[in-house]
């Protein structure tokens, strides 16, 4: 024999699900947030890393700014050469050379804030 419901619980599962529709809704923004970052922070230090090998095999700090600049085009707003640091300006042999990228990350939400700072940073032996 089946029971029937008593009128006081129809809806509590509407009630229920309007409750924790919220906390979903943050959870699955939060993830798509952090997906992004950690995609940018990829980018930013495989773009570090080549405009520092850029710097160590040809010793041309423009040229390794612009080599990373190329080796992060999926970056949006995309890299300029005033957020990438060559140090230092000059590569002898067997001296290390670092490349610093600071990107601000624009968020699709305004929960989390408006954007992130991110580094990505490069370091390679001068010289080949």
């Amino acid at each position: 024999m089946r029971r029937k419901r008593s009128s006081d619980e129809s809806g509590a599962a509407a009630v229920e699900f309007a409750l924790i529709l919220p906390v979903l809704i943050l959870m699955i923004l939060g993830m798509i947030e952090f997906s992004r970052a950690y995609n940018v922070q990829i980018s930013l230090s495989n773009a570090a890393r080549e405009g520092a090998r850029v710097m160590a095999i040809h010793d041309d700090p423009a040229l390794a700014r612009s080599s990373a600049i190329a080796a992060a085009p999926s970056l949006n707003p995309a890299l300029t050469s005033g957020e990438i640091s060559v140090s230092p300006a000059s590569c002898t042999s067997g001296q290390t050379v670092t490349v610093t990228i600071n990107h601000s990350l624009t968020l699709i939400t305004d929960y989390f804030g408006v954007s992130i700072p991110m580094t990505g940073t490069g370091v390679m032996l001068c010289g080949g």
